[in-house]
C-alpha cells in the first residue's frame, strides 16, 4: 500500500507535495483601502472634451460632489501624519499653506491646517526670483528647517527643487533624505506624474512619503511657456488621468493638482484613491491649498487670479513704516 494511503488509513494527514517549480511568489501591490468605483468609469469621462474644443463632441459634464456631513467634534482635528492625511479624504475638506520662515510657521500651524508646505515658490514670494528654477537645495533645507524650530502641530512636507528628481535614483534619494534629516521635513513633494511614477514608488518603498503635484507644474514654466491652465481639451484631461492614478499606485499620500479645469479636478477627486489637493483647480477638491502670502496680500507683484486674498498686508506694511519714518523725521530735537 502506498504511504500517503496508509497515513490516510491510519488518520493521519498526507504530507505536502514540495514545489519543485523554484519560481519566486508573485508580487502582490498594496490592496488600497476602498475600492475604485466602476459605475463612470474615468476613460469614458475624460474622453469627453472639457472645454469648448472645436468639433469633439459634446462637454464634459460633471457630476456635482454631494455635500460632506461635517462634525464638529472631529473638523479641527489635527495630526501630523500622513496616514491622517489621506483619512480625510470624504470627511471633510484638507487645508494646507506654505510657509518658509518659524514666525509664519507658528502663525500658520496654530491656525489650525492640516499641513505645512515649505515649497520652492520661496524662490518668487521672498527671494526675488521669477520663477522657481533658481531654488537650490541648501535654500530648502534651510527654510525647512527654520519651519521645523517652529515646532508645528501638522504636517510638514518640503518641495524637491528643480532637477533634483530628473537625475539618477541615488540623486533623487540623497535629495529628499536631506530634507527629511537636515531639514526635518515629514515627506517631500514631487512635481510630475507618469514619467516619475516608477521612482517615486522606489523612494516610496524606502520610507519616504510623497506628496505628488500634477497639472500646472512651475519647475516647467520655460519649457511650456508660461502659466495656464491644464485639462481644457480630452487630450489634456487624459493625460492628466494618467498621471494621477500613476501617482496613486505608485504610493502618493496625496496629490495636489495645479490650475486644473474645474470640471477635469471634480472628476479626478471622485476616481483616485488619495486626496486631490486644489490650487486654482475649483472647489471639488478634496482640499486646497495656497500661497501663504498671496493670501495675506503681502506680494509685490498682485496675487493669481484665482486667490481671494483675506488681508492687505503689504498696504498696511507700507503704511505704517511710512508712519514711523515720518514720525522720526518730524521730532522736534
Amino acid at each position: 500500500m502506498p504511504e500517503e494511503k496508509k497515513q490516510a488509513a491510519a488518520g493521519k494527514p498526507a504530507p505536502k507535495a514540495k514545489d519543485v517549480t523554484g519560481k519566486p511568489p508573485a508580487r502582490r501591490r498594496r490592496t488600497p483601502p476602498n475600492p475604485r468605483r466602476h459605475d463612470d468609469t474615468p476613460r469614458e469621462v475624460l474622453e469627453r472634451p472639457v472645454a469648448e474644443a472645436p468639433a469633439k463632441g459634446p462637454a464634459l459634464e460633471a457630476k456635482p460632489r454631494p455635500s460632506v456631513r461635517r462634525s464638529p467634534q472631529r473638523s479641527h482635528d489635527v495630526k501630523p501624519t500622513v496616514r491622517h492625511i489621506t483619512e480625510l479624504k470624504g470627511k471633510r475638506p484638507i487645508v494646507g499653506l506654505t510657509a518658509y520662515d518659524a514666525i509664519m510657521g507658528k502663525l500658520i500651524s496654530d491656525a489650525g491646517v492640516d499641513f505645512i508646505l515649505v515649497g520652492d515658490s520661496v524662490g518668487t514670494t521672498l527671494l526675488g526670483f521669477d520663477t522657481t528654477i533658481p531654488v537650490t537645495m541648501e535654500d530648502m533645507v534651510r527654510h525647512t528647517a527654520a519651519v521645523r524650530r517652529s515646532n508645528p502641530k501638522c504636517l510638514v512636507v518640503a518641495d524637491l527643487p528643480f532637477g533634483e528628481a530628473s537625475m539618477s535614483f541615488d540623486r533623487f534619494l540623497d535629495s529628499a533624505k536631506r530634507l527629511m534629516q537636515e531639514g526635518g521635513a515629514d515627506a517631500i513633494k514631487v512635481e510630475g506624474g507618469r514619467d516619475l511614477a516608477d521612482d517615486i514608488e522606489k523612494l516610496v518603498a524606502t520610507g519616504i512619503p510623497v506628496l505628488g503635484h500634477i497639472g500646472l507644474l512651475p519647475q516647467t514654466v520655460k519649457a511650456i511657456g508660461g502659466y495656464r491652465k491644464f485639462g481644457g481639451v480630452r487630450e489634456e484631461a487624459e493625460s492628466l488621468y494618467t498621471d494621477a492614478i500613476s501617482l496613486e499606485e505608485a504610493g502618493c499620500f496625496a496629490i495636489i493638482a495645479e490650475m486644473m479645469e474645474e470640471k477635469v479636478a471634480t472628476v479626478l477627486a471622485s476616481q483616485v484613491l488619495p486626496p486631490l489637493i486644489g490650487i486654482g483647480s475649483g472647489p471639488n477638491c478634496d482640499g486646497q491649498i495656497l500661497v501663504t502670502q498671496d493670501l495675506l496680500g503681502l506680494t509685490a507683484q498682485g496675487v493669481p487670479s484665482f486667490v481671494t486674498p483675506y488681508a492687505n498686508l503689504g498696504k498696511e506694511i507700507s503704511n505704517a513704516l511710512g508712519k514711523y519714518v515720518r514720525d522720526i523725521r518730524e521730532t522736534k530735537r
